[in-house]
């Protein structure tokens, strides 16, 4: 399969992009699972009510629903503008935002930019409409969700098919966070993880919530057939055979990665050196109240 064309001045196509938006559509137009959204936008509150700052313009960038607007207005502050690909008040592709510099004290994003294909890209626009000392504050899934998922899954296919296609997209690696904010021109760049299982009937319970949340694999090098129905079964009894409990449930690994960044400004302590943010975020944004 022919790598995805790209030019020195365009970053590859890791995702399908159109893919993405119909499953995305499809998924709000139902009952889509919302126990990630729901558990991120919890925590964005939390962090929100350490901050004593109004925040009068505030952006919701890429949510594909209104659960961290609604955590905004919570923590007292204004409902924030929504703005993203796939719904809001402003449509808008994630990676070339419309908005003038310096419009916005305060950017969000909720589970929404693993799928872009310029992530560095999208941290300098937020970066470039964030006011002085404006905050990012942002989360995508972790490096260590679906671990199990993908194990069984490439088993499977190794045994029967004698090689594994990508079946499940990659993840990012806190690890890469904080020397991203910094490239992008960001101040005090921090990170942690929230790392959490769930357990659920079988393999298919798990991949019928995945599908349900529009969340299923939209690589451009993905595989183009279908899991053969062999494939599957072994890959569910692999699932069984290594990640259940002894009430026959299965465990499914999820991992939240936060992050976040402060616009430069005067006031602000000088940056750490790129790589090592290594505070926690809430330790972070206590920090930075004045």
């Amino acid at each position: 399969m022919s790598a995805p064309s790209s030019t020195p001045s365009t970053p590859p196509r890791i995702f399908d992009r159109a893919l993405l938006q119909r499953r995305i559509k499809k998924a709000r137009a139902g009952a889509a699972p919302d126990f990630l959204l729901a558990r991120a936008a919890d925590d964005l509150l939390d962090r929100l009510q350490t901050v004593m700052r109004p925040f009068p313009r505030a952006l919701d960038l890429g949510a594909p629903a209104d659960h961290f607007a609604r955590a905004i207005i919570a923590s007292g502050r204004a409902e924030p503008l929504s703005a993203g690909r796939f719904g809001g008040a402003v449509i808008a592709d994630e990676e070339a935002l419309p908005f003038a510099p310096a419009s916005f004290d305060l950017v969000v994003s909720g589970m929404a930019l693993q799928w872009v294909n310029d992530l560095p890209g999208v941290f300098a626009q937020v970066r470039r409409i964030l006011a002085p000392d404006g905050l990012f504050i942002a989360c995508l899934p972790g490096g260590s969700s679906l671990v199990e998922l993908r194990a069984a899954l490439a088993q499977a296919e190794e045994e029967i098919l004698g090689g594994a296609s990508p079946r499940v997209s990659p993840f990012v690696d806190v690890r890469d966070m904080g020397a991203l904010l910094q490239r992008a021109g960001f101040a005090l760049p921090v990170s942690d993880i929230d790392s959490f299982t769930l357990r659920y009937d079988s393999l298919f319970a798990l991949m019928a919530d995945v599908r349900a949340m529009g969340a299923a694999n939209v690589l451009t090098q993905r595989a183009k057939k279908p899991l053969r129905r062999d494939v599957l079964m072994r890959a569910a009894q692999i699932y069984a055979e290594r990640f259940s409990d002894p009430d026959g449930r299965v465990r499914a690994s999820f991992e939240i990665v936060w992050f976040s960044g402060w616009a430069p400004h005067e006031s602000q302590q000088k940056p750490v050196q790129p790589g090592s943010a290594t505070a926690r975020l809430e330790d972070a944004i206590k920090g930075c109240n004045s």
